[in-house]
C-alpha cells in the first residue's frame, strides 16, 4: 500500500552507489545530440535543483523540455475541470454511501485529530466528505508533508513546473508523455471502489508508518540516491495493504513501456530535457535500463 500511495505523489545517493544521480545522460542511438532526463520528487524543495550537477547546462544544451504532463494543461479550465470531476463521486453520493461505517467513522475520527475538525464540519462535509476515496488520500498525504514541513514546500510551485518555466522563457517547446485524462483516470478511476475504500483505510491505520516511508523516499531523494529510493518504495507491510503485482505494473511498468514507444521520436526530432518521476528511473524495467536496452548510452551526469 505504501508503494501505491506514495507513488500518487512521489511518483525522489550512497557514495559509490551506481545509481548516485538524478540527472542523465542519453546519446547513442539515432540521435545526432544527446537528451538528457532528470528524476523529479512533486514535493521536494525545488531550490534543491541548484544542487544538482549539470542541470544548468543540460538546459542549455536541449531544445525543448517534456514532461510526464505539461503542466499547463492541468491548470487550463479544460484540464482542471477534468480532473476536479475524476477526483469527485458521482453527484448525490457521499464517502459515507462508499465506505463502511467502520471506515467512516475512523476517517471522520482522522480527519479530527488532523485537522481540528471532521464532518460535522460543513465545509469539511461538502469538500472531502465528496471526494474519490484515493483522491483523499493523495490530498491527505500533501496536507501531511506540509504539516511535517512547514514552508519548505510551496504547492505553486515544483520541479516540473520549474523546468517547464525555464522552457517556456525561453520560448522553448514544452511536452508531455501523458495527459491529464490518462492520469487521472490512471489515479482514480482505474481501481474499484472497494480497493479505494481499503487504501484509505489503510492510510489511516499505517498513518505514522506512511508519514516515516514518505520522509524516507524524500531523504534518499535529497542524496540523490536512486537505489536506496527503490528500496524503500519496494517495502511492503506483508498485508492487503501492499500494491499488488496489476497496480505496480499499472503505477509504474506499463507507463516507462509506453514512454520508451515515444522518447525516441521526440528525441530525434531535437535534443530533449525529460522530466519524471525518480521512481519510474531504477530497476529492471525503470526508462534508465529501457533506453539501454533501446540502444542508447545512459550515462550519470557528474
Amino acid at each position: 500500500m505504501k508503494k501505491t500511495i506514495l507513488l500518487a505523489v512521489v511518483a525522489m545517493f550512497a557514495a559509490g552507489s551506481v545509481n548516485a544521480q538524478l540527472l542523465w545522460k542519453i546519446s547513442g542511438g539515432d540521435l545526432e545530440k544527446p537528451s538528457f532526463i532528470i528524476g523529479s520528487h512533486h514535493l521536494a524543495n525545488v531550490s534543491f535543483i541548484e544542487k544538482i550537477a549539470g542541470v544548468k547546462d543540460a538546459l542549455t544544451v536541449t531544445d525543448q523540455v517534456y514532461g510526464e504532463l505539461d503542466m499547463a494543461t492541468m491548470t487550463d479550465a479544460e484540464g482542471m475541470s477534468y480532473l476536479q470531476t475524476a477526483m469527485m463521486l458521482p453527484e448525490g453520493q457521499t464517502l459515507k454511501d462508499v465506505l463502511t461505517p467502520g471506515q467512516y467513522q475512523k476517517l471522520d475520527k482522522f480527519l479530527a485529530s488532523k485537522l481540528g475538525v471532521g464532518f460535522s464540519s460543513p465545509e469539511v462535509a461538502n469538500s472531502m466528505g465528496k471526494m474519490k476515496p484515493y483522491a483523499l488520500v493523495t490530498q491527505l498525504i500533501v496536507l501531511t508533508y506540509m504539516m511535517n514541513h512547514m514552508g519548505e514546500f510551496d504547492p505553486s510551485t515544483s520541479f516540473d513546473m520549474y523546468f517547464q518555466a525555464q522552457a517556456k522563457a525561453n520560448k522553448e517547446p514544452v511536452g508531455g508523455l501523458e495527459d491529464v485524462k490518462f492520469q487521472a483516470d490512471l489515479l482514480y478511476g482505474s481501481q474499484p471502489m472497494e480497493r479505494q475504500a481499503q487504501l484509505l483505510e489503510c492510510f489511516i491505520d499505517h498513518n505514522d508508518y506512511q508519514a516515516e516511508m514518505l520522509e524516507k523516499l524524500t531523504k534518499a531523494f535529497y542524496a540523490q540516491d536512486l537505489d536506496a529510493l527503490k528500496k524503500v518504495s519496494d517495502e511492503k507491510i506483508g498485508n492487503s495493504c501492499d500494491v499488488t503485482p496489476e497496480e505496480n505494473a499499472a503505477l509504474v511498468d506499463n507507463r516507462n513501456a509506453d514512454w520508451l514507444t515515444k522518447m525516441p521520436e521526440i528525441m530525434k526530432k531535437a535534443p530533449t530535457f525529460f522530466v519524471v518521476g525518480a521512481l519510474h528511473l531504477p530497476g529492471e524495467k525503470g526508462v534508465l535500463q529501457l533506453l539501454k536496452n533501446a540502444g542508447y548510452t545512459v550515462e550519470p551526469v557528474k
